[in-house]
């Protein structure tokens, strides 16, 4: 157990999915908690931006699944008796694998439907409990020799007539008796002990085990990222598909301070190799977090650190960019705005409730010039209205997050191809200076907010920092 633990210990993300979309005419925020092992159950969340919503159905599916005539029953979620725009329910995930949340919404407008991808993976080895252990061992104890008395009392006693005393060869003979139940009792105790490690064995080669990824510095400031597989279920370093355009999004944060961010986006050399040409950057430690999503909608984070010389580096291009905010040892927990180049600046709407762990929470940032007007010249970046990422300032959590959620987007394609609007971002007016990210801490601690917009060609960054109860 302890050795299929290992690998874990380089895993960051967020485990919960959430998602905000469109059911038909109905709005929905949606978060899905899925089991840490598998088979196990899943928590559904959904709250309904409007009050017209009737009744809301959510069914479990293979991603990609096509026998509609063949899907489980739906469940129907329950409406709170609080808050009637929030439903709750809970789904089976038996398999491990991509799956979706297919949600079914009756209301004033019609019907309405929507697929959340759901990426189920075993993430550790569950133990027995200590407190049913204490019951359950002792009941072993004296099932075993009460099996082992009972078969010298028959042997012994059991064609005894009432009141006859056993002689000596009984009594030997019931000795044998015993002496032979209690070694088929530790037979078939130690074959099922067998039979159990191998079940654990078996289960432990489903365990997530994240790809490593191992990095080089190599002349001319060309950083190389190697990706490791360790052989969890199948080859994962050349099935990968492209987000936003890119086969990885690669965030390099300096370390301790987290004073400096660049979103970078390397390509791949070989199968399971990519390459960077660094911008300029000062020597130090760095994070790295390399997101990727694979053929099957499952997305991955690989995570390495590397000490870096001063870079001279190259000029930004394309949809790389950097930015930079204050040092985390001076970090200001109740700032929420965040000063940006050419007299602009980026803020919080962050409202005086507290932050807290397990609850889901719109994100909204606002691009503003210095005398608070809204920025013009707002732009699309790569494709949607920013990019976010919230990272523990442990790192042992990292997201990169859309305006639709935690979701990346050739999985939200896998769960609804016929839906174009549920992955491309239209504005008639063009976009607007907003933008707000649906997410949930999954732990207490500090975190740092690097928010990017793209304003007059140029993408800008925010630095927030927040404190989860």
């Amino acid at each position: 157990m302890l050795a299929a633990a290992l690998p874990l210990a380089a895993h960051v993300g967020s485990p919960d999915v959430f998602y905000e979309g469109a059911a038909g005419p109905y709005r929905l925020l949606v978060t899905v908690r899925p089991p840490q092992v598998v088979p196990g159950v899943a928590e559904v969340e959904i709250r309904s931006t409007s009050a017209d919503v009737r009744q809301i159905h959510i069914v479990p599916l293979m991603l990609g699944y096509k026998g509609a005539q063949y899907a489980p029953v739906p469940d129907l979620a329950k409406v709170s008796k609080d808050d009637p725009q929030f439903f709750t329910g809970a789904l089976w995930l038996m398999a491990t694998g991509s799956w979706q949340v297919r949600i079914d919404v009756d209301g004033a407008r019609g019907p309405g439907r929507m697929a959340v991808p759901v990426p189920a993976l075993a993430t550790r080895v569950a133990g027995m409990q200590t407190a049913l252990a204490a019951i359950l061992v002792p009941l072993a104890l004296v099932l075993c020799v009460g099996l082992v008395s009972i078969a010298g009392a028959a042997v012994r006693d059991g064609m005894l007539d009432p009141g006859v005393q056993p002689d000596t060869a009984r009594k030997r003979r019931a000795w044998i008796a015993m002496g032979a139940t209690a070694i088929i009792v530790a037979g078939a105790m130690w074959l099922g002990n067998a039979w159990w490690s191998s079940q654990e064995g078996i289960y432990g080669q489903i365990v997530f085990k994240p790809l490593q990824l191992l990095p080089s510095l190599q002349d001319g400031g060309r950083l190389s990222l190697k990706l490791n597989d360790p052989g969890w279920l199948n080859r994962r370093t050349d099935d990968l598909l492209p987000d936003h355009g890119h086969l990885m999004h690669l965030y390099a944060i300096r370390i301790p301070a987290m004073d400096l961010v660049w979103h970078l986006h390397p390509e791949r050399q070989a199968s399971d190799t990519f390459v960077q040409q660094l911008p300029a950057m000062p020597a130090g430690r760095y994070a790295l977090y390399g997101d990727i999503v694979h053929a099957n909608g499952i997305p991955e984070t690989a995570t390495a650190e590397i000490e870096l010389p001063a870079v001279s580096g190259q000029p930004l291009a394309g949809d790389d960019s950097g930015g930079s905010g204050p040092e985390l040892a001076a970090a200001d927990y109740s700032r929420t705005v965040s000063p940006l180049a050419n007299a602009y600046r980026m803020v919080w709407e962050r409202g005086s409730a507290a932050l807290r762990a397990k609850q889901p929470t719109e994100f909204r940032f606002r691009l503003e010039d210095e005398q608070g007007r809204p920025a013009d010249q707002v732009e699309l970046y790569m494709g949607m209205l920013g990019h976010a990422a919230f990272v523990s300032t442990d790192r042992t959590v990292f997201a990169h997050v859309h305006p639709t959620g935690s979701v990346p987007m050739p999985a939200v394609q896998l769960a609804q191809p016929d839906n174009p609007h549920a992955t491309h971002m239209m504005f008639a007016d063009g976009p607007p200076p907003e933008v707000s990210f649906p997410y949930g801490f999954p732990k207490p601690g500090r975190y740092r907010i690097f928010v990017q917009m793209k304003r007059a060609g140029g993408v800008v960054t925010g630095i927030f920092d927040a404190k989860v109860e």
